[in-house]
């Protein structure tokens, strides 16, 4: 995952996924793990997990 497709997924996440869950975010930032990442594998096999803490 590109530093691009983070910045994507977090719209995403913030704009879509979270006022169509009903769920709210806790008074906590955002996180990201990488759990694969360039150099360790290609670029295009890099895992990011994105966690987004909630009420």
């Amino acid at each position: 995952m590109t530093s691009d497709d983070l910045g994507e997924s977090v719209t995403f996440l913030y704009s879509q996924w979270l006022p169509q869950s009903g769920e709210g975010p806790r008074d906590f930032p955002l996180y990201f793990q990488r759990v694969r990442f360039f150099p360790d594998v290609p670029e295009h096999e890099a895992v990011t997990d994105i966690f987004l803490p909630l009420r």
